[in-house]
């Protein structure tokens, strides 16, 4: 068998390293099936579907746990989660067994990620084993009918069963080889959402995958907008999720931990400027300093902070959003054209800063008509200054792989949530359509996604998994991007995988494209 552009491991052992880490003995294998083509000179894709469905591998009924959690992140289309305490488990089997049914209980078991704790993350309540949806949805109807909250459930979404199937889509670039550049685009406006493919299209992209997380509701902030960090041309249209991972492009790509710092000063009177492109006061993915009730990163929650600055952009698209507080318009050099109230144009040729609280009060301060202001704008690796300038970013997140080895920070990176381990189990522990980037040792850059949420054609990876994969194909560093029903793979402006929305390809925040030199 070949080797997939870039990889450390033959085909075959890629296999069986993914099937053999869950139950100790690996399932009979289909053959995999590869095809490969090269789009430009430095750009080769490959697809393969390898894998197939374990004897250990059924539909069955997941029961929710009274007084348990059973979030699993923001994604309306993915699978129920449930989990919750031995005890309370436990009580649940005595009442499904007393109405007559035959529960399991069972214990769900911390992954081997790199910074969380060993033991029991929970326990679920299940019924029943059958060959197919139909039958576990009328099983779950009767549990309903006794009282309790149930759904259908594929066993091979739980990430502990061997076997697959995986459908997978690889492009790997070489900038020693291409004489093109690798991209983020987010469309038309930095809110807003377009799909990948459409994205890939006015971009003349020959690859393209979609990009970082963003916001999907209103009451989340603006729909489109980047949960973390964004520069797109050169330009920060959005600030970094402090302490979460990020993919940078360039002729050198490189996957680490950026933050932002922007402030605004009015002769000796400076403030920090909290975020870009946003509504103040509603922060997605928290990680921002004054942040409640966090400042740390927390995956899919929406944080506030009723003082804050934020920048609007040109990039914006549409009306600056309207609410309490303050804003000054800024000319092309940054000086206050107007300070009127919230909701007012984008100058296409200028910038808004909108305060509220204490924000508000500093522009109503310092902010009037024909002053200028100094905006300072920094993307920070630790203490090194990152250069804008041919330096595109999409935000992401968690690790999976770093510095050669396996590396998952789920709670660094706020995967983890407390008191609700159904979170980071619907979100990393089972299996879910991935999409993820990587750079091998030769500097080339890996852009990956695997289907999910579809049992007779792709089960999707859990994250250890993913990381496992990414680690096969020869990646030092390696990061998880959006995933879910918003994994897209594009190849000459059409779409090549599967996306797991019953409606089809999801319109997005951003996307990767890979687009040839002219």
């Amino acid at each position: 068998m070949g080797k997939c552009p870039g990889t450390a491991l033959a085909t075959g052992s890629l296999v069986l390293l993914l099937t053999s880490t869950a139950s100790g003995s690996p399932a009979a294998q289909a053959e995999p099936e590869w095809t490969s083509r090269e789009l430009a000179p430095g750009v080769e894709v490959r697809s393969g579907v390898f894998g197939a469905p374990s004897g250990d591998q059924r539909w069955t009924v997941t029961v929710r746990i009274p007084g348990g959690s059973g979030s699993g992140g923001s994604d309306p289309d993915a699978p129920a989660t449930e989990l919750g305490t031995e005890a309370d488990a436990h009580a649940l089997g005595r009442e499904l067994t007393g109405a007559g049914f035959a529960p399991r209980v069972e214990q769900v078991a911390w992954p081997m990620f790199a910074d969380t704790p060993r033991g029991a993350l929970g326990w679920r309540v299940r019924v029943g084993e059958f060959g197919t949806k139909d039958q576990a949805s009328a099983e779950a109807s009767r549990i309903a009918a006794a009282g309790h909250q149930a759904a259908a459930d594929w066993t091979g979404y739980d990430g502990e069963s061997a076997g697959g199937p995986w459908r997978v889509h690889v492009a790997v670039v070489d900038p020693k080889r291409f004489g093109g550049r690798v991209q983020a685009s987010h469309g038309q406006a930095v809110t807003g959402r377009e799909t990948t493919s459409a994205m890939s299209s006015a971009a003349n992209a020959v690859v393209g995958v979609n990009g970082g997380f963003f916001t999907m509701q209103d009451e989340d902030g603006i729909p489109g907008e980047p949960a973390g960090v964004g520069v797109y041309g050169g330009r920060l249209q959005s600030e970094a999720t402090n302490g979460r991972v990020a993919l940078r492009l360039g002729r050198s790509p490189k996957i680490e931990q950026l933050a932002t710092a922007v402030s605004v000063r009015s002769g000796r009177a400076q403030r920090v400027v909290n975020g870009i492109n946003r509504k103040p006061g509603i922060i997605r993915n928290c990680g921002q300093p004054g942040g409640v009730p966090t400042e740390r990163p927390q995956h899919d929650v929406t944080c506030t902070n009723p003082d804050e600055l934020v920048l609007l952009t040109p990039q914006l698209g549409g009306q600056a959003p309207a609410g309490e507080g303050v804003e000054a318009v800024l000319d092309a050099q940054y000086r206050v054209t107007a300070l009127r109230p919230r909701g007012g144009p984008v100058p296409a040729d200028g910038h808004v800063l909108q305060g509220i609280g204490n924000g508000a009060t500093w522009l109503t301060d310092h902010a009037r008509t024909g002053t200028p202001l100094v905006v300072d704008q920094q993307v920070r690796a630790g203490r090194s200054a990152v250069p804008l300038a041919g330096n595109d970013i999409v935000n992401g997140g968690p690790w999976l792989v770093r510095d050669g080895r396996e590396y998952v920070d789920a709670a660094t990176d706020g995967i983890v949530h407390p008191d609700d381990p159904s979170f980071v189990y619907g979100w990393g522990v089972r299996r879910q359509p991935r999409t993820m980037a990587g750079i091998d040792e030769a500097g080339r850059l890996l852009l990956v996604t695997v289907d999910g949420r579809q049992p007779d054609s792709s089960a999707g990876f859990t994250l250890l998994e993913a990381a496992r994969f990414m680690r096969s194909l020869g990646a030092v560093d390696a990061m998880n991007l959006d995933g879910g029903g918003s994994t897209s793979f594009v190849v000459d402006g059409k779409l090549a995988n599967s996306p797991s929305d019953p409606t089809g390809e999801r319109a997005v925040g951003d996307a990767l494209v890979v687009v040839p030199g002219r």
